[in-house]
């Protein structure tokens, strides 16, 4: 993630609730901001030229180097900041295909996998990490494939999770 780069008053970031085989959580400790010091979720913000699910697949493994594909979208979050920035954040359910962490010790303090137990124990376990898993974090939106919504629209790249 680029902190410094300008991203004008609407915000899009994606985070990722990376569930292992035996139910444990992929958690990160940031090293700025308001949830440093805290678990969260992997995330960062979307890129140009980019879909939310590649950007998610794309900022786990940035962070911790979880390879890890999209199962489907679980929610979002939607807040403003100062009265002037609007700020999103859609939160997907992943699959990951390893389990070896390598922390991007430049953003994080830390990164590891933890149970929810665990996790609801923790004080510095973040807001939405306590909310997902007393919610059950579902119902689950799943990608729908191969749509086309016409040529009309000029898109290189569309996906609806319904």
């Amino acid at each position: 993630m680029r902190m410094n780069q300008d991203r004008g008053k609407v915000w899009l970031a994606v985070c990722g609730l990376v569930l292992d085989q035996n139910g444990r959580w992929l958690v990160v400790k940031k090293k700025y901001g308001g949830a440093k010091g805290k678990w969260t979720l992997p995330a960062g913000f979307v890129e140009p030229a980019e879909t939310l699910d590649e950007a998610v697949e794309r900022e786990i493994l940035e962070e911790t180097g979880i390879i890890c594909t999209v199962i489907g979208l679980l929610g979002a979050r939607t807040g403003v900041l100062q009265s002037s920035i609007s700020d999103n954040m859609m939160i997907f359910a992943c699959k990951p295909k390893n389990t070896t962490v390598l922390v991007q010790e430049k953003e994080l303090e830390e990164a590891c996998w933890m149970t929810p137990d665990s996790l609801l124990a923790d004080k510095h376990t973040s807001v939405m990490i306590r909310e997902l898993i007393k919610g059950g974090y579902g119902p689950l939106q799943k990608e729908r494939n191969a749509i086309n919504p016409g040529n009309q629209f000029g898109y290189t790249a569309y996906k609806l999770f319904l």
